[in-house]
């Protein structure tokens, strides 16, 4: 398997859809899909993994692995994903140097890979491309610091990180945001180490990795204060054990389809979804804004639920986004922004600065695709509002290297009146390289422009 994801098209138009209707069988979840490399990598015995997004930041987390001397044995099978197996456990160190990480575009490798590496006593450097390089990586540093690892970074916040691993000891965290991926690094390095970690956050966010951990016979607890906060407390123990892993499908990626229905495109259903909540926020804000929203055959999957999501076409009235319910539908912001312009009296959102580090800074490139398409829009440094009664015009538009921008700017292509053109189409290849196939089979206009 290369370390690179299916070819995209960087150039592409998409002309107006009368409807988009069907079931979409949507990418694995990114997420979970690099917990299960990264976990099975410090688990006791080889980890069969399936489910696995056939991604370019998936890839990048199994090439880093494979760095680390970590055999990872993935194919693609008959439905596009990865399966295979993950020969663990990760040797420790020493490494004389640090040993070079390519991370791509992808910064929950990189964030999540610290702590990995760092616990197993590791020396890496890791770097990425243009895009990683401007995400601030200061936030993984500082605990894992605190535990007793070395770490430095360009102007001591940006990557390349040079980090160095060793006899880590315990630590409990006060993480002044609510990150999943800060979580998820003191607890990997917990792991990895041997030694009790407690992180306590200001809200819950995702615990993918703890439900994994827990999956895998790992002691993880979490509490909720009155006041809102988290705590997360991993206690020593042995390696985790889990016999297979199975990734179920990316709520982020169904989020696309959802908003195009709830638009009024047509009835759109995404089987096997997963339905963590800490990732159904985008499905509870396009409930606030009165979309028709239905989950059926709900189950679970090596300790994540999942469930089949059908979205119909409805009225959608108006909704604000703030606090807890940002940081579960963080990254579904800029598609459901297209639904507040499709709904009668908009869309708010406070409390979302975190967007401005993601790949691109999503307020401005959001605003910009906006703006490109006739759509009004009013950046905020928290956030931004979305009067509603609006509808997407033509026009071309740059989706920055960002691919939720790119995928945004093709639903409100489908959605409007004139042919979008959007260049930097490839950068979807991190996430979802089958987009574009998906989008013609529910009934949409795709067409790849000459390079």
């Amino acid at each position: 398997m290369s370390a690179t994801a299916p070819d995209v098209p960087d150039r592409v138009r998409i002309h107006p859809a009368p409807t988009l209707r069907g079931s979409v069988d949507v990418a694995g979840d990114k997420s979970i899909g690099h917990r299960a490399l990264l976990i099975g990598a410090l688990s006791a015995a080889p980890v069969a993994v399936d489910g696995v997004p056939d991604a370019g930041d998936v890839r990048a987390s199994a090439a880093a692995l494979r760095a680390l001397g970590v055999r990872v044995e993935l194919e693609v099978d008959g439905d596009g994903r990865l399966a295979g197996t993950v020969h663990a456990p990760l040797q420790g160190g020493p490494d004389p140097q640090p040993v070079p990480i390519d991370c791509g575009n992808s910064g929950t490798t990189l964030r999540l890979l610290a702590g990995v590496a760092a616990g197993a006593g590791r020396h890496v450097l890791l770097d990425g491309d243009a895009s990683l390089r401007r995400r601030p990586v200061d936030r993984i540093m500082a605990p894992l610091v605190a535990m007793g690892a070395r770490a430095s970074a360009r102007d001591g916040r940006l990557p390349p990180l040079d980090l160095a691993g060793g006899r880590l000891h315990g630590v409990t965290w006060d993480s002044p945001v609510a990150s999943a991926q800060v979580k998820s690094a003191v607890l990997l390095a917990g792991v990895a180490a041997g030694v009790e970690v407690r992180v306590r956050s200001p809200h819950p966010s995702r615990d993918h990795t703890e439900r994994m951990l827990g999956h895998g016979g790992v002691t993880v607890r979490t509490t909720h204060a009155a006041d809102g906060g988290e705590e997360v407390h991993l206690t020593p123990g042995a390696a985790p054990r889990p016999k297979r892993l199975t990734v179920p499908r990316d709520p982020s990626a169904a989020a696309f389809w959802h908003v195009a229905a709830a638009c009024g495109a047509g009835t759109i259903t995404t089987p096997a979804v997963g339905l963590n909540p800490g990732r159904t926020g985008a499905l509870d804000v396009l409930r606030a804004l009165g979309a028709a929203v239905t989950v059926h055959d709900a189950e679970e999957r090596c300790g994540e639920p999942v469930g089949t999501v059908t979205v119909a076409p409805g009225r959608l009235t108006g909704a604000t986004v703030d606090g807890a319910l940002v940081v579960r539908s963080l990254d579904e912001l800029p598609v459901l922004a297209l639904a507040g312009a499709c709904s009668d009296e908009g869309l708010t959102v406070r409390d979302a600065g975190e967007l401005r580090v993601k790949e691109s800074d999503r307020i401005g490139t959001l605003g910009a695709l906006f703006a490109a398409l006739g759509l009004a829009f009013v950046a905020h440094p928290d956030g931004f509002d979305v009067p509603g009664g609006q509808r997407p015009g033509g026009g071309a538009v740059d989706a920055a290297g960002d691919h939720r921008i790119a995928m945004t700017a093709a639903v409100a292509a489908s959605l409007g009146t004139g042919p979008v053109d959007i260049d930097g189409f490839a950068s979807v290849a991190t996430s979802y390289p089958t987009f574009l196939d998906d989008l013609a089979a529910l009934g949409g206009a795709v067409e790849v422009r000459d390079a």
